[in-house]
Parts: structure tokens; sequence; C-alpha cells
């Protein structure tokens, strides 16, 4: 025998031995008097108050030493609360003995006023949860009430065992506690299906599996409490199958009886432990199988599923360690779990994915694709909760697991021995129900009873279950009912819009499975709301995981649907009123279908209805059917062929009836959502390195900030290789393909490189313009934006002088005539290229003008918009009335060319000046001929007005000159306004508006009244021709006097009115002096503030412009 065996042996002993001596102690009557005991108050509160923080070894010695001296008898229900209080606090052996002392020393003084109330907090204490509660309870929530349940119950239970062994509690006169910690203990471990408990029968038995269960503790469990970690190789086996020492029965804490009642029990539970972790561990291997076959099919595995096996193993992992820890306490073996091999694995994973619908299978032979439409679906309809993993057997009314006959006849033995043993105790507690000690056992009544008034009428099959000590005070764990539980969980489902909380949802309606709590889920899933459409597929799911174990949910819920749906067929004449019906009813089915709930007969007895009534309504039902389910029907082994038939004759139906075409749309759609044409993977397109370099240049990096970076960096392109440039070509010809915004910059880009590489920039013009042209003779919609991109790049390429002002008018003038016979669009005329109705050319034009258009607007190129403009009003009015937004688009483009020009109401007014402009032309008075030459000159005129704008302001600095290496030289643009001063009218603008400002600001300093206000209006400011007309009679009354006299005004008060009087100073006077100087400072100061702020305006008008077009100005570009 080894050294750790016998360590563990005398451990035993001794820790048996003072059991044992103050179990005499406890036993004996007390005969202390209470004469010399203290009374004090401050002592007896500081005892109360140190119990209330510890029992444990650090207050031992106070606690002793004040229960010896203090009278105590007026705080024995506080001392009795305080011990519960600070029993929780005991987490060491060593705090559990001290505490065990004191409670024995405050039982011997006070057996019958003490003990009785700390053994029934106690057994209060170690109640299990409410399995209401717990059901009604979150995941989360519910583990973490779990986990502070057993810490708080794991001192109280070791104290409660150390009180059975010592003599405190006891079933009988004579008899030791071992079958009230059996109950205690059996009440927390059954009706646990999560083994939430398990942590607490693993300490008791580490503690006490000797005095109980007869059985030694293992050799690990003695190296762990010795703090040693050598291994004992040379340990005897009887150890590890039982003690080899014998003891006396009259030794023993605990009768045999109950210890073989213990152990058997014990055992029993470990039988279930074990066989919840092989089933544990083969949902485990299946999980992982599965996510070995997910990432063959898809490459990879989802979050979701990922999150899923990462908490399925750790909680294997810990019930693994948990049997493992029980298995040596009990010296029982532990099960079998086989571990498939990788290569085995492998192979199940291909050949379950080649049985699988979504995979190569033989479905895709006729029908291309599989059931679901993506793994997302798949795990939704397919990926059930298994409900007996979270529920107990007993509530969801099956048997175990099936089991030969040899074993299910041992079981039924064994149960018959159990229910007979029960029935004997019965017996016994019966006839010795008086003497039992402290009324621990008193009141004891069974909970089958409770659980029947609270479930009603349930078909569920129970089994035979031992009956449980009830809490000493039910009310206090008293909670909801059975029906406010299951309204709470029907309150639910209405936000249940994700897997899991549907899947929480079902859980927790397993819980109060009863008849009742199930007519009322059906009575619920038959009246959502017609409008939630979207929680269908979710209570389908719930439905379909209680079908497993109560299968008249589904039942009853398809039973009202096909009654509904047989309604619904003969009121098909009722169209509107039943839509919305119709639309639940069927989405309802669908969603059913896919989880495999309804009967094949069924569903394809409906599907027939509606083919053999193939009009009306019932096409409409059709096509929702087919949009629900229809995908699933065809790919379906059981319903595949049948279904193919029955679309196969809807087709043929279809072709051979007359419907509107809101119908043939409907049936097409649907047809080929569940039944999509074959189609091979579309192949990506294979591009060389440079190619997909050139491509990231231009579509990501091209910037306003980056153009000078990307125009380098083609310029270093190997432009002698063809590819280079055949690139290059398409991407600059293809403006549609880069952002809209930056179609400006592809035209900068193309002058850029005209330097370098002439023939590039020709070619790109000659392919924008041949684009424009094919646009117009073919008129294909899918290629309008194509076409946006287009002109929108040739007004770009004319800021740029790419092309000349001639293009974009015969551009322009081809936008408007072409198509039309001999050029004349007229109302009510059928072009092919141009409907009536048909607006596109309309915003093409404004696209142009939008891009171009602002620079048309001097000289003969302001006539010839002038002129396109009025033959584009009679345009616009040979349409149909234009649509909102195209109406906004040409309001806008007409605002920002010729804000004041009059729109001709009529066709009429529209070709009256349509042809007095061509009768204009016809007569020569048109310049239309020498436009050329006229735009030559116009241009020539602004490059001499930029070069005298460069002159006059050398330090002026453009976008231009930070361009990269150019052989040309710089060319710094500025804009030169016509008109630098103001005219009259502004200047009296300006003055009568700087007068107000300041009457404004003096009239509430002085609050100045408004007759005296109006009088300095009109001394103040005058209007132009007040203001000369005010000049020309000063000069006439200065000439009737003397030209060296001054005019002033004199303003008095006569009563309440004022009056004005004019007087003539000499020049010379002081006044006259003083005054015409501050008037010639005013006026000095008045140009100088409007010479400022004209000069700011202007600055800004450019700045704004040069954002548009950083590179050139209007009157550069022409």
């Amino acid at each position: 025998m080894s050294s750790v065996g016998t360590a563990g042996k005398e451990d035993e002993a001794s820790k048996r031995i003072r059991r044992q001596a103050l179990k005499n102690l406890n036993l004996k009557p007390s005969n202390e008097s209470a004469k010399a005991l203290e009374s004090s108050l401050k002592r007896h509160t500081a005892f109360i108050k140190r119990m209330k923080q510890s029992m444990g070894a650090e207050n031992r010695d106070a606690n002793l030493k004040d229960i010896e001296t203090l009278v105590l008898e007026k705080y024995v229900e506080e001392a009795a609360a305080a011990a519960l209080e600070g029993l929780g606090r005991c987490k060491t052996e060593k705090d559990v003995w001290s505490a065990v002392e004191v409670i024995s020393a405050l039982h011997r003084r006070f057996p019958t006023s003490f003990t009785p109330p700390l053994l029934s907090g106690l057994a209060q204490g170690l109640t299990p949860p409410a399995k209401a509660t717990l059901a009604a309870l979150p995941q989360d929530q519910r583990e973490k009430d779990e986990s502070a349940r057993v810490a708080r119950q794991r001192p109280l239970l070791r104290v409660y065992a150390e009180l059975a062994l010592v003599g405190i509690l006891a079933d009988a006169p004579g008899r030791s506690g071992g079958e009230t910690i059996l109950k205690t203990i059996k009440d927390l471990l059954s009706g646990d299906p999560q083994l939430g408990s398990l942590p607490l029968l693993t300490t008791f038995l580490k503690s006490y599996a000797r005095p109980f269960l007869g059985i030694s503790p293992s050799p690990v469990n003695v190296k762990q409490q010795n703090g040693t970690s050598e291994e004992t190789p040379g340990a005897d086996m009887a150890e590890q199958t039982g003690p080899d020492e014998v003891i006396p029965e009259s030794e023993e804490s605990v009768e045999q009886e109950a210890r073989e009642r213990f152990k058997k029990m014990c055992e029993g539970y470990y039988d279930n432990v074990a066989k919840k972790l092989v089933r544990e561990h083969d949902r485990l291997q299946d999980q992982d199988k599965r996510n070995h076959e997910a990432y063959i099919r898809s490459g990879e595995i989802f979050e979701d599923r990922q999150q899923a096996y990462e908490k399925m193993a750790k909680g294997y992992e810990k019930l693994l360690t948990s049997c493992q820890t029980l298995s040596e306490l009990l010296h029982t073996s532990m099960p079998n779990l086989p571990k498939a091999s990788n290569s085995k694995s492998f192979g199940d994973s291909i050949a379950i994915s080649l049985d699988s619908g979504s995979s190569i299978g033989r479905d895709e032979n006729w029908v291309p694709g599989g059931k679901w439409e993506d793994e997302e679906e798949r795990r939704f309809f397919e990926d059930l909760t298994d409900l007996k993993d979270f529920v107990p057997r007993t509530i969801l009314g099956i048997e175990a697991e099936a089991e030969t006959p040899d074993s299910m006849q041992e079981k039924e033995k064994d149960s018959a021995t159990d229910v007979k043993q029960l029935e004997d105790e019965m017996k016994r507690l019966e006839v010795n129900g008086p003497a039992v000690i402290n009324g621990s056992l008193n009141g004891a009544s069974t909970d089958e009873e409770d659980e029947a008034s609270e479930v009603g009428e349930d078909d569920a099959t129970p089994t035979p279950t031992p009956p449980r000590t009830p809490s000493p005070t039910p009310a206090a764990n008293a909670g909801p009912g059975p029906s406010q539980l299951v309204t709470a969980v029907l309150a639910k489902l209405s936000d249940a819009t994700n897997r899991e909380l549907i899947d929480q949802a079902a859980v927790d309606f397993a819980f109060l499975n009863s008849k009742s709590a199930r007519k009322r889920l059906v009575k619920y899933l038959t009246q959502v709301p017609k409008s939630r459409l979207d929680l269908l597929p979710y209570l389908a799911r719930m439905v379909a995981t209680l079908g497993r174990y109560m299968p008249d949910i589904p039942t009853d819920l398809i039973s009202f649907l096909d009654e509904q749906f047989r309604y619904l067929h003969k009121k098909k004449r009722v169209i509107k009123e039943l839509a919305d019906t119709r639309r639940w009813n069927l989405a309802y089915i669908s969603a059913l279908t896919k989880f495999s709930l309804l009967p094949t007969h069924v569903i394809l007895h409906m599907y027939k209805v509606y083919v053999d009534d193939f009009s009306g309504v019932s096409i409409d039902n059709l096509a929702m059917f087919l949009e629900g389910c229809g995908r699933f029907l065809l790919r379906d082994e059981a319903t595949g062929p049948r279904m193919a038939a029955m679309v196969e004759l809807m087709r043929r139906k279809q072709s051979l009836t007359l419907m509107d075409q809101r119908q043939t749309l409907l049936l097409e759609n649907a047809y080929y959502m569940c039944n999509p044409p074959e189609r091979g993977p579309r192949q990506e397109k294979e591009r060389s390195q440079m190619v997909l370099f050139i491509r990231h240049l231009i579509f990501d990096v091209l910037a306003k900030k980056t153009i000078d970076k990307v125009l380098k960096l083609i310029r270093k392109l190997d432009w002698d290789d063809p590819e280079v440039q055949q690139t290059l070509h398409k991407i600059f010809t293809r403006p549609w393909k880069v952002k809209y915004a930056n179609v400006s910059l592809l035209a900068l880009l193309t002058y850029d490189l005209q330097r370098y590489h002439a023939t590039f920039s020709i070619g790109v013009v000659d392919q924008v313009l041949e684009d424009t042209r094919r646009g117009l003779e073919l008129n294909i919609y899918k290629n309008n934006q194509r076409r946006v991109a287009t002109m929108k790049l040739l007004g770009e390429l004319y800021i740029y002088r790419m092309i000349s002002s001639a293009i974009v008018f015969d551009t322009l003038w081809s936008l408007v005539t072409f198509g039309h016979p001999n050029g004349r669009p007229l109302p009510g005329q059928v072009c092919p290229i141009d409907a009536p109705d048909d607006f596109f050319r309309v915003r093409l034009v404004c696209v142009l003008l939008d891009s171009c258009g602002m620079c048309f607007d001097k000289g003969s190129l302001k006539k010839k918009l002038d002129a396109f403009l009025t033959f584009f009003q009679l345009y616009v009015l040979t349409k149909e009335p234009l649509t909102m937004d195209v109406d906004f688009m040409l309001s806008d483009t007409m605002e920002s060319l010729r804000p004041n020009l009059a729109m001709p109401k009529t066709f009429e007014d529209a070709a009256l000046a349509v042809d007095q402009l061509f009768s204009a032309e016809q007569n020569g008075i048109g310049d239309g001929e020498d436009s050329g030459e006229d735009e030559d000159e116009e241009r020539q005129e602004r490059d001499v007005d930029e070069e005298d704008d460069q002159a006059s302001n050398p330090d002026a600095v453009g976008p231009v000159s930070d361009r990269p290496g150019s052989p040309d030289e710089e060319v710094v643009l500025s804009h030169k306004p016509e008109h630098v001063g103001p005219s009259a009218e502004e200047e009296a603008d300006f003055n009568k508006e700087l007068a107000k400002m300041m009457l404004d600001s003096t009239q509430e300093a002085r609050k100045v009244d408004r007759k005296a206000a109006a009088v300095m209006w009109e001394t103040a400011v005058m209007t132009g021709g007040a203001k000369k007309k005010k000049e020309d009679t000063e000069k006439s009354s200065i000439n009737g006097h003397d030209a060296d006299f001054m005019k002033f005004t004199l303003l008095s008060r006569k009563g309440n009115r004022q009056i004005t009087k004019d007087l003539v100073v000499p020049e010379s006077a002081p006044i006259a002096v003083h005054t015409r100087n501050a008037q010639l400072q005013d006026k000095f100061e008045q140009q100088q503030l409007k010479k400022l702020v004209l000069d700011y305006e202007y600055r800004e008008g450019m700045e704004e412009y040069q954002g548009m077009h950083p590179r050139f100005s209007c009157k550069r570009l022409l």
C-alpha cells in the first residue's frame, strides 16, 4: 500500500474520531446554569455581527468564548439568521469545521430555539430553483444564475452534511441524518438536464464519500488534498475499488441501508452523466464533420457555425472534466469515446456532400442547383434545435433511448426495486413521523400533486420519481403560474425575428408543455397579423422544432391552413377583400413545406387545384406558390418528378391561354425563380499585370489631387507596346466606366497627352464622335448611360480645346434634327429613333450645354447659340409634356445660359420664331458661313487679352504652373472684365443701402423719431434723378448769387413741424471749408470701399469658375 493511500486513511480516521466526539457532546443534555453569564448589550451585538461576517476559523475562538459567557436567550433567532449568513463565507474545510463547532455549542445550549430555524434555513437554501422560473430566463442569465446558485449552496451543503454526521440533523431518534442528506441531494440532481448541480455532487463526494457512501477517497484526491504531485504507480487495486480496512458497523456515522441507497443513487446519476457525455461527444463529432463538409463546399466556415462549434466544444470539455472527476470519486470506469480519424472524416464528408441536395447530386442532372439558394437558407430550414438536449425527457413526454431487451428488463427490475424501497421508506416515515428531530421532515408532501394541479390535463407520459422535501416556506419561492408564463412566451414571438430568439422561445415553451399551452400556441399561430409575413418562416421553424415531440401542434396548424385554403378557393371571385389573406395563407404553407411538415399529397393537391383552375386569381396564387416553395418541391426527391410534370402542364396551359401582360410576367418570373435556366459559371477575363495597372490608375487613383501623378505614370508607360496603346484607347473612349465627376479629368489627361502623343488624342476624339453618331442611329435604351457620359466627355474636350465650336454646334443640331424628315421635327410626326415620348435627346442637349455652353457668350458664337436655342424650343414643343426631372433639367440649363430668355408657350409661336430665323439666314443676315474665321479672330483677341493680363499681373500663378514637365511655355490665364467701375445706377443703389445702414445704426442709439429720420433720409440719400435735379438747382442758385458761395440747408422746428431753410455761405468761411474737406474725405473713403467690395466679388467669381475648370477660362478657350 502506498504512503499516499495510508495518509488518506489516517486522515479519514481522524475525522471520524473527531466527529464521533462532537456527536457524543451534542447528544448529552446541557446542565449549565445561566446565573454567572453576562448580559451586556454591547457584547451581544458584537457577537451577532461577528457571526454575520464569518463563521470561519478566524472567529472560532471568540465565538465559542461568547457562547460560554453570554446569556444569548433573547438573541437566539438573530443568532440563527446570522449563522446562516456567515455560513456562506466558509470556503475551506477548516472553516466548515469551525462553523460546525460553533453551531454545536449553540445547539447544546438552545436545542429547541436555535436548531430548528437554523436547519429550516439550511433546507430552504439547498432547494433547487423552480423550473418555470428558469424557463422564463434568457440563456445567458440562466447560466449566470446557475453559477451563482452553485457558489452559494456549496458551503451550505458541506455544513449540512457535517451536521448530519455530528448528531444535530437526524432522521429519527437514534439514527443519523443520511436519509435527509440523500433527499436533499436527490432534489438538487433531479430535473436538471443541464447538469448545473453536478459541481455540488463533486464537492460533496470529495469530502464525504467515505461516511455517506462507504467509499474511501481515491489516490488522486488524496494527492490533491495533501498538495503533492507524486505519482503512485504501485497503488493497490483495492484502493480503486473500495476501502481495505474494516470498520465496525457500530462506529459508522451513517447506517448501511442509507449508504447503499446513497451509493446506488450516485452511480445511477453517473450513468446519466456518462450517457450525456457520449451524446455530446457524438454531437461534437457530427458538428465537426458538418463544418468540414461546409468548408469543402464553400471554401469557408460561417462565423455563426464556428461560434456554435466553439461553444459546444467548451461545454463538452467542461462536462468531460466533471465526468472524469466523478468517475475517480466513485471508482468507476469512464465511458468509451471513439474518435474518428481524419481520413475517415474526410471521406465521410465527401460522401455526404455528394449525396446532399446543395452539392453535386442526382437532382442536378435534371434541375440545376440545389433545394436551397445558399448555405444560410439551408441551415435555417435543416439545422433544427433538438429539445431533448435542453429539456428533461419527462417534460417532453418521451421515454429513454432505445435499449436492448436485457437492459430493459434489468431497468424494469431496478425500477420495481426502487419503488418497493420507496414504499417501505414512506411507511416507516409515517410510523416514525412524530419523532423526527427538529421538524425537518414534518409537513413533507410530494410535488407530483402540485405539478398535476399546475399542468392540468397533460398527455405527457411521466416517469415515477421519488418524493421531494419541499421548502419550509413555499410562498417565498412562489412565482407566476404556468398560464402567465405561457402568455409571456407568446408575447415574445412577435419580436423573434432571428434563429436564436425563435429557438430560445421553443425551448422556453417546451418547459411549459401541456395540452392547454399547446392549444394556446396553435391559436396564436393561426392569428398572426396578415401584414407580418416576415414572421411566418420563424414561426414555422418553431413549429418544426416542437413538432418532433408535440405532433399535435403542426397537425392542428396544417388542418387550419388546409381549411382556409379550401375556403379561399371557393371565394375566388372575391379578389380585393381576400388578397391579403390569400398571400398570408400561401406564405405560411410555403414555409411549412420547406420544413417538410406538410404531407406530400396535401401540397401537391393544392398545386394541382390551381393548375386545373388556370384563370383569374388562381394564376396569381400559382405564381406566389412557385415563388414560395417551388424550388424546394422541384429539387426534393419525394416531390421532384411529380412537381416537374405539374410544372410542365402549367407551361403548356400558359402557352394556350390568353392572359394579360401582368399575369404573364408573374408566371415567367415565378417559373425562372424556382427553375432557373442552366448557365455555366461566369468566366472572368484574364488581364495582364500591365492592363490591371492601367485600369487601376484610371478607375481607382485618378482624382483632382492625383492627376499629375497619374499623368507622369501614363507617360512612363511603353507607348511602343500595342497592348498599352489599345488599353489606353479603350479606357479613354469609354467614359461611362469612370466616375461621372472624373470625366473632366479624363478630358484633361487627353489634352496633356496631346503634347507627346498627338495621334492617340486624335484617335480618342474620333472615337468619341463616332460613338455619339452611333448612339443617334441606334437609340438603344440600355446604352443611355453610356451616351450621357460620352456627351459629357465631348463637352469637356471642347473646354480643353481638343475640338472646335463647329463640332459642338454640329452635334447640337444633329441631336434635334437627326432622323426627322427634312431635318424638321413636327408634332405628332412619328420618328423610329426619336419617338414623341422619348425625352433622352433633350437630356443629352442639356448635358452638352451644361458642359460647355457658358463659353458661347460673345460674338458670333453667342448668335449661333441663340439660333440653336430658338430651334431647340421648337423641338421641345414637338414632344409630349416633359417629365418632371427632364423639365427641371431643361429649366436649369436655360437659366444658366440665358436667364432672360422668354420661352414660347405654343408650337405656333416657336415655329414663327424659327421661320424668322431661317428667313434672316437666307437673306444673308446670318454670319454662319464665316463662323470659323470669326471664331479664330475671337480666339486671337482673347489670347491677346490674356497676354496683357499676364503682363499686368506677373505674380499671378494659375493651376498650370505646377503641372509636370511640359516642353511648352507655361501660360498664366486671367480674366479682365470690360467694365471695371460701377455705373450711375449701381452707385446710387450703393449710396442708398449705405445710408440706410447708417440710419438703422444711429436710430437705435439716438432714438430718432420717424419724421426726423424721413428728413435725414431725404437730405442724405437721393435717387439719381433727384440728385441730378438738386445739383442743377444748386448750380442755378449759386450762379444767381456767386460761384464762391456754398449752399446749406438749415433744419429747424416750429411747434411739432420741422422747417428747412436754404442758406448761402461763402466758401472762404470756416464752416464751408470744413464741410468741403469732409465731403471730399467721405467721397474718397466711399470710392475705396466700393473698390474693395467689387474686387472681392470679382475674385470670388473667378475662383469659383477656376474651380470648375482648373486649366483655362472661357476667354482663353474661345
